[in-house]
């Protein structure tokens, strides 16, 4: 059935196991409703189990004017696609987007697009914080670790360019090179900056609230993918699936990369792109009281950098690959654009653990247990402006998307999942803290189409 489909088509099956999906396996949830029958109408469909559509979700259950009975549907495992692939940051982009941003947006909407992203990191130690949620979250600062004399000067000049339009600095820090290697113990640094963040088990984030849903009217069906969505009578909807199909008035799109197969609309528009992450075990260098303190981005160019943090709970570190690697393999290349999340490239990972090494050179000889345990991908939701497409799709009332994350899901999705439910339920754009670039319009496709 996924070569009938408009690309991207479905996702693939049986895709490998992140850290956060090895370590969520006893959770009955993951096959949650794959036997149950299907209903033939529901009072919405949210499509995906992701952290967008499952805080939209919570976001309309709770709702006083929301609907509350709701079928969510996805095509694999709950919570198997890019929220449950990630390296485990929630990192907001506290300046250095602001250039990029100001060129495509204008500098009002990349200020409204940073000030959205730091409070989004508010939004979810409040959401963790209130519901008591056990997703190892770790309230932390961040390094971003500069490693090029070319991203030396783009970051310092967007750092500029951020302070003399009026940009918010509180909290950010700047470290001078012989600093820098000292507090970011990188030796190679030539320079870095500092604010807040975090890290956390997304998927025990997403199971979570995915467990409070059900308590609340949510159905899931996990292992039933929706195939089209075609009109029905009276305003409704019909949602096809292998397994039926039901009648609603309300759809949600919150498939992220694959938002474009059943919104052809967004073929070309939002694509996908490849991730890759690996599971490291650290030596006696960074284990007990070495561990690292922050989360980090080491960047030697805009493209090419890697992330890492190191989790509080078991002292594993996770070391997110470069997409920008000099001198990448033309089949590398290619891999990167494909929704293959069942394999990793060897290139990358050869590239990361080597890079690794090099930038931690006091990471030292590894033991039998030490070093690299397994490496997994995900495949990122990329818009040609580089912002997601939100809210209500022209041309098709009563459908409504939030996709297209650009690998920063985790620094918008709280922020946006209620604003987006805020529309459903009759208010307005202005009434929601979301930049209005973010909003999909008949306009922003035809322009991105031209």
């Amino acid at each position: 059935m996924t070569h009938e489909l408009p690309p991207p088509g479905l996702p693939v099956e049986r895709p490998c196991l992140s850290i956060w999906q090895r370590t969520t396996r006893q959770s009955p949830l993951i096959n949650e409703g794959a036997s149950s029958p299907i209903p033939e109408t529901a009072e919405a469909v949210v499509i995906g189990s992701g952290l967008a559509g499952t805080v939209t979700a919570y976001e309309l259950l709770t709702s006083p004017n929301g609907p509350k009975k709701i079928v969510m549907l996805e095509a694999r495992e709950a919570c198997s696609g890019a929220s449950g692939r990630n390296a485990g940051h929630c990192r907001p982009d506290a300046f250095r987007g602001f250039n990029a941003f100001s060129k495509i947006h204008g500098p009002e909407q990349a200020m409204k697009i940073i000030q959205h992203e730091k409070h989004v990191l508010q939004l979810v130690k409040k959401f963790i914080d209130t519901h008591n949620i056990d997703c190892d979250f770790d309230y932390c600062k961040t390094f971003d670790v500069i490693l090029g004399e070319d991203f030396f000067n783009y970051v310092t000049e967007s750092f500029e360019s951020y302070k003399k339009a009026g940009g918010d600095t509180t909290g950010i820090s700047w470290y001078e090179q012989e600093e820098a290697r000292k507090v970011t113990r990188v030796p190679s640094a030539l320079g870095a900056f500092e604010w807040m963040a975090a890290n956390l088990h997304p998927a025990k984030l997403c199971l979570a609230i995915l467990a409070m849903n059900l308590g609340l009217g949510l159905s899931l069906f996990t292992h039933t993918a929706a195939t089209s969505v075609t009109a029905g009578e009276n305003n409704t909807w019909i949602v096809h699936t292998p397994r039926g199909s039901i009648t609603t008035p309300l759809v949600v799109h919150a498939t992220n990369a694959f938002a474009a197969t059943l919104l052809p609309q967004l073929h070309t528009l939002l694509t996908p792109m490849r991730a890759q992450a690996h599971k490291i075990i650290p030596t006696p260098a960074f284990s007990s009281t070495n561990m690292i303190t922050h989360t980090y981005s080491l960047r030697f160019a805009l493209h090419h950098f890697y992330s890492l943090i190191q989790r509080k709970s078991d002292g594993a570190m996770v070391l997110g690959t470069s997409r920008g690697i000099p001198g990448m393999s033309e089949i590398t290349r290619s891999e990167i654009t494909s929704k293959n999340d069942n394999v990793y490239s060897e290139e990358i990972k050869d590239d990361a653990l080597a890079s690794f090494k090099k930038i931690f050179p006091q990471f030292g000889e590894e033991a039998i247990g030490e070093g690299h345990e397994f490496g997994w991908t995900g495949v990122l939701g990329m818009t040609r402006d580089s912002v997601p497409f939100i809210g209500p799709i022209p041309g098709l009332a009563g459908q409504y998307v939030m996709a297209g994350f650009n690998g920063h899901g985790m620094a918008r999705i709280f922020g946006c999942a209620p604003g987006l439910a805020k529309i459903i339920t009759g208010g307005t754009w202005a009434e929601t803290s979301m930049p209005e670039c973010f909003q999909i319009t008949a306009d922003r496709i035809d322009k991105l189409k031209a």
